[in-house]
């Protein structure tokens, strides 16, 4: 048996007849499986090897006038053309002619190409049904792919409404962000109930129980304490008033909102927080008079200014002041970002104003927290300068930026020294001392102290005294308003602050000038 036969026969089996018929599916199989019907037997092709005889060249030539050229299997290659084909049988006596295959191998091929030709039905029929469930297959995986696809959105979709739930949720009750390079401790909700304790502070841990003591949601202290460089709106009011040096100062008012919260926080938290004896400014029970009061009847007294003393202390410093009481990040975080602002300039853009910053965030002068935190920072520097003057037989004060030194006469050799190292420790403390406001007075000048003359006992200025008086003097005759040449808004109210200044460091004289401006108002 050859090797086609043999292939045949694995492929399809054999008949006790010895016809080649395909092998029959086995019993129970599935319908659509495979055909059900079997293809009729296979007829005997009858070949015999005298069929393939062979032929000379001249025969072959001649014989291949008669034929065709271009039958119906010319160039195919999925057919074995049939023996009894002119063409087909003038190239199989050729290949024998020349030894290229046996007769037997032929007949062989011929048989193999007639079961081809028989079986090519059922061939087609198996392909169809492969190609139909090949693309039921495919058809099956798109739709579970669609499924998993569809699965996965909605999957997708409820984990973002979930999500969106929990940030508005959280946006209600939660602070976690309050704009770039200020919002990176926010995370951390522990504070030290010992320390708070100890100085008698208010319990709190988070945000939300900070906007919960200031009696404010938590969206609204969001938005008091957010930090932006560019805003369209901000929480202050900037105004300019004039310098008795020379220049404009601009202070910075705060809405009444964020007003609020500074209030509780100084009431609450910095009125509560012990000071260096040093410090008398924005000190219960201190002021200009105590402080002038230590620097009587000294022989040489030295003035020093800190410059921009409020705008130099800056938000890392005031969130560090808040933490060493106790407070967690995140609450000291927000208090910080309450309590600070940065300078801005407005401007225009696209028809919209904007406010941009110009600087980083620092103490707004005009918020009510500035002075007490302003202390707090520099407790440090007010040990250290403590320290220097007792190491040289001083006396020292500091009244917010004005620092103050007073010795007696053997204290003149060694004032070089003291104002270098004032300015080195200041440096160190990170702050600057203004040199164009830097005093050296001695007796044969007034030396003054945060406004008062202290050569022999603290007093206003004669200067400020005459004013006064030539103010009630005239107003008695021409009326208060004609003495208004300044044009100050509400010109009373001046007058009578600066009545009360008097009277707190001359008793007599104030009274007198509150009698005066008395009788004018009544005489009104």
């Amino acid at each position: 048996m050859g090797f086609f036969s043999r292939l045949i026969e694995r492929l399809f089996g054999k008949t006790d007849t010895g016809v080649i018929v395909p092998k029959q599916a086995a019993p129970g199989a599935t319908a659509g499986a495979a055909p059900q019907a079997a293809p009729p037997l296979a007829r005997p092709l009858n070949l015999s090897a005298d069929n393939f005889l062979p032929i000379a060249r001249d025969e072959l030539k001649e014989a291949a006038k008669d034929v065709t050229r271009w039958g119906p299997w010319f160039g195919r290659r999925d057919v074995i053309p049939p023996a009894d084909d002119p063409r087909t049988r003038l190239i199989d006596r050729g290949m024998v002619a020349n030894g290229l295959l046996t007769q037997e191998q032929l007949v062989e091929i011929h048989q193999v190409g007639a079961e081809m030709e028989r079986l090519r039905p059922l061939q087609f029929g198996v392909s169809n049904l492969a190609a139909q469930a090949g693309e039921s297959a495919v058809q099956a995986e798109r739709a579970r792919r669609t499924e998993i696809k569809k699965q996965k959105k909605a999957e997708a979709a409820d984990r973002k409404k979930r999500r969106a739930e929990a940030i508005v949720q959280r946006h209600a009750t939660d602070i976690v962000f309050l704009g770039r390079g200020v919002s990176a401790r926010l995370g951390e909700r522990t504070s030290d109930g010992e320390k708070l304790k100890s100085l008698d502070l208010p319990m709190l841990q988070t945000p939300a129980e900070l906007a919960s003591a200031l009696g404010i949601g938590v969206p609204r202290l969001r938005w008091l304490a957010f930090h932006a460089e560019v805003a369209r709106r901000v929480h202050y009011v900037g105004f300019t008033v004039p310098k008795k040096s020379g220049g404009t100062r601009t202070l910075s008012a705060p809405h009444r909102s964020l007003a609020a919260a500074q209030e509780w926080i100084l009431r609450n938290i910095l009125d509560r927080l012990p000071v260096e004896a040093s410090a008398h400014g924005f000190v219960i029970g201190r002021g200009t008079l105590t402080n002038a009061n230590l620097h009587v009847g000294r022989a040489i007294l030295v003035n020093m200014d800190l410059q921009d003393f409020f705008p130099s202390i800056g938000f890392p410093r005031v969130r560090s002041v808040f933490q060493r009481l106790g407070y967690s990040p995140a609450v000291a975080t927000v208090l910080a970002l309450l309590c600070t602002e940065c300078p801005r300039r407005p401007v225009e853009y696209d028809g919209q104003s904007y406010h941009v910053a110009i600087g980083p965030r620092g103490l707004p002068q005009g918020a009510c927290t500035s002075p007490a935190l302003s202390n707090q920072v520099a407790r440090r520097l007010d040990r250290r300068l403590h320290g220097l003057a007792l190491t040289l037989g001083v006396t020292y004060t500091r009244y917010a930026d004005d620092l103050t030194f007073s010795g007696a006469a053997e204290f003149n050799a060694r004032v070089g020294y003291l104002m270098a190292r004032i300015r080195h420790i200041a440096e160190d403390e990170c702050f600057a001392v203004n040199a164009r406001k830097s005093r050296v007075l001695r007796r044969n000048t007034a030396q003054r102290v945060t406004g008062l003359v202290v050569n022999d006992k603290p007093g206003i200025g004669r200067q400020e005294v005459r004013r006064l008086r030539a103010i009630l003097h005239r107003a008695a005759k021409e009326g208060l308003e004609q003495q208004n040449r300044e044009g100050r808004p509400n010109f009373t109210a001046w007058l009578h602050g600066k009545i009360a200044y008097v009277s707190m460091v001359r008793p007599d004289l104030g009274a007198r000038f509150q009698a005066q401006l008395h009788a004018i108002l009544q005489g009104k």
